[in-house]
């Protein structure tokens, strides 16, 4: 592993279970929730906690198939991108999350064997139909968990306050 790769795998682990300076993890934050306040959307137009870890999760899974075939299939536009809440209940909370686990155990299991020369290495991007390198699409996937661990604060934040509220 490189020294580059070596730091984005750290920085996957520290965002998923690591102390962060800039406050709780997604374990931490995903341990506050039981499973009906995962579907529930706080107010009109905020996502669930269960839709944001889904989408987290898709995202994630089609930088797997890009790094392992070359090309992923997913858009903005694909239904799966943001699954409606009504399929996420059939699915249930505790898959959903397992689901997120495993797919941040095969990106790091991914990555690990991988040199820094990986990252300079192009793959095509359906949603952005043309070629990059790999390091746009993981920084892409790091910077995407962080802007969402963010959105779960205040979507949890809302959760818990209309729960007192009650």
């Amino acid at each position: 592993m490189g020294i580059l790769i070596d730091n984005i795998v750290n920085q996957l682990k520290d965002v998923q279970d690591s102390k962060n300076w800039m406050g709780a993890n997604f374990s931490q934050k995903l341990d506050t929730i039981i499973e009906n306040e995962a579907f529930l959307r706080p107010i009109p137009n905020l996502h669930s906690v269960a839709e944001i870890i889904s989408h987290l999760t898709i995202w994630r899974e089609e930088t797997i198939l890009k790094i392992e075939t070359g090309k992923g299939n997913l858009t903005d536009d694909s239904e799966e991108n943001w699954l409606t809440n009504d399929k996420l209940k059939e699915i249930g909370w505790n898959e959903i999350k397992a689901r997120y686990q495993d797919s941040l155990s095969r990106m790091i299991k991914l990555l690990q064997p991988k040199d820094d020369s990986f990252l300079n290495e192009k793959y095509y991007d359906t949603d952005f139909k043309g070629y990059y390198p790999y390091q746009f699409v993981i920084h892409g996937m790091l910077h995407h968990d962080i802007y969402h661990l963010g959105q779960l604060g205040i979507i949890i934040k809302f959760l818990k306050e209309f729960k007192t509220q009650q």
